[in-house]
């Protein structure tokens, strides 16, 4: 309520006026399935209670006045000029969805905006895909349109990948859109079918950042994208038909992996059993087994960290502090890697005791400050 206090304030420092509208979409967090999506395999996010909320008031102008309250920067962009792409880095995400909305030839509108976010910048919460989301509920609401939540998704990753130039999956725009409270999401890339998952009751997500900022670099990312393609044509010598690694079968994959190169065959063995764990631990997080689906978690982190080599020390060591801490059913590394946060499942009525613990010895560790959030399973993007 904090944050809108402040937005509701500066609408009326700035333009004279309360928010017409009030827009908020969440950030998310994966529980399992990491490095899947381009894979078309399946992903378990959750969407959390961290969020970017936006203040709008309609403008009669085709422009967009952008004030990021958090930055304390602001970007005027026409709406008739949106080619012409915004210097600023935070600005392209607001101005490319309203190109992807404009291109899929839906009414935008102009419009005065303030906006502030609880979602940590740079830290593999989906921050970016929280803002497109929001913008686009208040582009919506505005423009007096309608879309479902997933075609909304997909025209924000449309707006990252081709204008921001991020060529994310759709996983980050799915989870902010559709997400909801008390359920993870279980969603297959290559369909884009999606089921609830419920949460096992009394437990929470708890979210370490490391604090540590390492760009996963486009080579060692395409590298790895790379490795997995050239996995899949092999395989597919012995296993016709398949496209894609989300289609080969952990007992197929262990009478060929001798096919492959050494380091192809880690990448591979981590996608192919990431899969199955996904599939697994949506079935046990169903039957309310906190205990074994935290295992998969564990599982998990060692895989990323061993098999697909994206882990770093720090994130080793948050890891490692949370595994044998009372009330942690498991943890793991979240996101791209090589820095970034890490996700644990917790007994609800041991969050503050961990949390305490967990930053403590992170900080033994590595001598480094981490920032710890506990979270609980959010509404998707919606209008206020």
């Amino acid at each position: 309520m904090e944050m809108i206090d402040q937005l509701n304030e500066r609408c009326r420092a700035r333009w004279g006026q309360p928010p017409a509208l009030l827009a908020c979409a969440p950030g998310r967090v994966n529980l399992l399935g990491e490095h899947i999506d381009y894979n078309e395999g399946f992903v378990l996010p959750v969407a959390i209670d961290r969020a970017t909320c936006v203040a709008v008031v309609p403008a009669d102008e085709p422009t967009l006045t952008l004030d990021a309250l958090d930055l304390g920067e602001e970007a005027t962009l026409e709406l008739a000029d949106l080619e012409r792409r915004p210097d600023q880095t935070w600005a392209r995400y607001p101005g490319g969805v309203a190109w992807a909305l404009r291109e899929r030839g839906l009414e935008v509108r102009g419009l005065r905006a303030v906006y502030a976010s609880t979602v940590p910048r740079a830290a593999g919460l989906s921050s970016s895909a929280s803002v497109e989301m929001a913008f686009a509920m208040a582009f919506q609401q505005l423009g007096g349109w309608s879309l479902p939540p997933m075609e909304l998704a997909l025209i924000c990753q449309r707006a990252e990948n081709q204008y921001v130039g991020v060529n994310c999956g759709i996983m980050d725009q799915f989870a902010s859109a559709c997400g909801q409270a008390g359920q993870a999401l279980l969603l297959d890339c290559r369909s884009l079918a999606w089921e609830k998952v419920p949460l096992p009751e009394g437990t929470a997500i708890v979210i370490a950042n490391t604090c540590v900022r390492r760009e996963l670099g486009s080579s060692a990312y395409n590298e790895r994208r790379a490795q997995c393609e050239e996995a899949v044509r092999i395989l597919a010598t012995r296993l016709p038909g398949i496209r894609a690694l989300r289609d080969v079968a952990v007992a197929d994959f262990e009478r060929h992996a001798g096919l492959l190169p050494a380091k192809v065959a880690q990448r591979a063995r981590h996608v192919v059993e990431e899969c199955e764990r996904t599939r697994v631990g949506a079935a046990r997080l169903k039957k309310g087994d906190a205990v074994g689906f935290g295992k998969l978690m564990d599982e998990c982190h060692a895989s990323l960290r061993d098999l697909y080599e994206v882990s770093c020390p720090e994130l080793d060591a948050m890891v490692a502090a949370a595994q044998d801490l009372p009330g942690c059913y498991g943890a793991r590394l979240t996101g791209a890697g090589f820095g970034g946060c890490t996700v644990n499942l917790v007994e609800a009525g041991a969050t503050v005791a961990f949390s305490e613990a967990l930053a403590a010895r992170y900080t033994e560790a590595t001598g480094l400050q981490g920032e710890i959030y506990v979270c609980q399973a959010s509404a998707g993007a919606r209008i206020l």
